[in-house]
């Protein structure tokens, strides 16, 4: 096992064992494809060639290093091709019977000193180690799709691989240019069995009618910055992939959030398992397709349309960063916007920081001197909500408290004109509580802004089941005036974004819990192999314990799964007054500022 690993089997040459195959070439390697299928071999030739001219089209490899690449991939149809191999990976269907059969035969042609490993992102790797004479060599290593590119690759050890043999293939993970992290033997490793959950997550609130499927997408990748989508995740990965991970994750954890979602075993058992087959979630221009086309479920833009009300004047109560951050983003768009406090002071204080923000703009060449001060000129700072006599619409930005929110809209119910427009900005209490405190519940409805405001395109449109058309119609018409992306949600806890975030934050605190990965490796697992710009711990510390804990119990009351319930951990932090970077210590320590 202290060998250099210079030649290398990859057994199964599919998408993802000729991503591998492609990297360990271009690494110097001696590459023995085998794939049962000629027309398979074929194919990953003629992957290969054509990925490598492409690389040496952008500059990223010469020529050379082309031909020499192509010249140490040779590709076999028999496992004995594998007799000389210091490592063999497996990337064969996810099944345990033919991943089993394949370790079998496998002893009777490796040497004693070879690794084997499995590129399992589902299946128990001490299970298929079971099935070979030497249980201490075999490991799991999990590439990501497209391997070439993901840096990420999870190393997995059971309870029966020997030290060396994980040590010789992290050592070559990183000669590789991949960062190995290593993870303990459970379905779906650290990044799919954080992924997986929310995935399902995901295809649950589609199937429950909660939202649209270009909503519920739209809400993940402009709220939380993802690459993709859920749904169209889900397409690309593969619907009847999904569903054996979370099959496989279920049985380990018996987790109603891994249960796989009815919509997922519907679609699979239809045929309809994403890009591959041209259907899934969307429909594509032909299978193996990229380009979602319209079909039956895509909205036109005269069904989002409506009738609204007429909106010139915006009121925005609260002294806070999102208060601000939403009159800037009103009075940018040309609104005459009214920025309400509990006292003048704190209301140009408000303003003040309004003037700084812009004022920053215009330092980075976003934002003209000129439309600076014609921004500034429209918001007006009042020390009392009397001043929203004659707004069109009143969005409240205050402590996330239902009794002050309860308050306010009260108070907002005297002062406001009939048929002004009321808006609360809530993440997480429900929206016709706050309804309910005014005479006029049809006018209320959420509009949920992203911190900071004028940089998130997101607003969560929450209607109650009060919320009058026209009210919701002219919500819609104004986050497209101030260059916002609506999506539509029913007033329920999380709404789209944190009802998918934060269980999956949840998930995180408890590997971390169960002793299964470090912070590090976990963060690194989802920036990596997730695409995520930040991993879960860092989120965590950024967005508060103290906020994140609140929402959790919020979710878990609502929903009453058990598997929602927060992490002790997280309770424990926030008991010790750790909540995050404001307080200079949260799942790490930060440096006062």
């Amino acid at each position: 096992m202290d060998t250099p690993l210079s030649t290398i089997a990859v057994v199964g040459l599919g998408t993802m064992g000729t991503g591998i195959a492609e990297v360990l070439a271009l690494a110097g390697r001696e590459v023995i494809g085998i794939d049962i299928s000629e027309a398979a071999a074929r194919q990953a030739v003629t992957s290969l060639e054509a990925s490598t001219a492409r690389a040496v089209g952008r500059g990223r490899i010469t020529e050379q290093e082309r031909a020499d690449a192509l010249a140490r991939f040779r590709t076999y149809d028999t496992l004995q091709a594998a007799a000389d191999a210091e490592l063999v990976i497996e990337v064969v269907p996810e099944t345990y019977e033919i991943k089993q059969q394949v370790f079998r035969e496998l002893d009777a042609v490796v040497s004693a000193t070879a690794i084997l490993a499995t590129g399992t992102n589902a299946l128990s790797v001490t299970r298929l180690a079971a099935e070979s004479q030497h249980p201490e060599r075999v490991l799991g290593l999990h590439f990501f799709n497209p391997a070439p590119a993901m840096k990420l690759v999870e190393v997995v050890s059971s309870v029966l691989t020997a030290p060396p043999a994980v040590e010789a293939v992290t050592r070559l993970a990183r000669e590789l240019g991949k960062e190995p992290v290593a993870v303990g033997d459970r379905p779906g490793f650290v990044a799919d069995g954080l992924l997986f959950g929310y995935l399902n997550q995901a295809a649950a609130m589609y199937e429950a009618n909660y939202a649209s499927r270009e909503d519920i997408d739209a809400a993940m990748k402009l709220g939380c910055g993802l690459p993709m989508g859920p749904l169209a995740l889900l397409d690309l990965i593969g619907i009847d992939t999904a569903r054996t991970v979370l099959e496989a994750m279920y049985s380990a954890s018996h987790d109603r959030l891994h249960a796989p979602a009815p919509v997922l075993g519907q679609l699979s058992e239809a045929g309809l398992t994403g890009r591959k087959a041209g259907r899934g979630f969307y429909t594509y221009d032909a299978p193996g397709g990229q380009d979602v086309v319209p079909d039956a479920l895509t909205p036109s833009p005269e069904a989002a349309a409506g009738t609204g009300r007429e909106i010139a004047s915006v009121g925005v109560a609260g002294s806070g960063t999102m208060a601000s951050g939403i009159a800037e983003v009103f009075a940018k768009a040309g609104y005459t916007v009214v920025l309400a406090a509990r006292s003048q002071e704190k209301a140009d204080i408000a303003k003040s920081r309004i003037a700084k923000s812009l004022e920053r703009s215009v330092t980075k060449g976003r934002l003209t001197a000129e439309a600076r001060d014609e921004t500034l000129a429209r918001i007006t700072a009042a020390g009392s909500l009397d001043a929203f006599a004659e707004v069109d619409l009143a969005v409240e930005a205050v402590a996330e408290d239902l009794e002050v929110k309860q308050q306010l809209f009260a108070t907002l119910d005297k002062v406001c004109r009939p048929g002004a427009v009321l808006a609360t900005t809530t993440s997480s209490l429900p929206v016709i509580a706050i309804a309910r405190a005014t005479a006029r519940p049809e006018d209320v409805i959420g509009m949920h802004f992203f911190n900071p405001a004028p940089a998130m395109k997101l607003v969560e449109v929450v209607r109650t089941v009060l919320t009058a058309d026209d009210v919701h119609a002219t919500v819609r018409a104004v986050c497209t005036k101030i260059r916002k992306h609506p999506v539509d949600c029913g007033d329920r806890a999380g709404f789209i974004v944190n009802a998918l975030l934060f269980p999956y934050l949840n998930n995180a605190i408890k590997m971390v819990e169960e002793h299964y990965a470090s912070l590090d490796d976990i963060d690194a697992a989802m920036k990596l192999g997730g695409g995520y710009p930040m991993g879960p711990f860092e989120l965590l510390d950024v967005v508060g314990l103290d906020v994140s804990l609140a929402i959790e119990k919020v979710l878990h009351r609502e929903f009453r799964d058990p598997g929602l319930a927060p992490a002790p951990l997280l309770e424990h932090l926030v008991a010790a007054g750790c909540l995050g970077r404001k307080t200079g210590r949260g799942f790490r320590e930060y440096a006062r500022r």
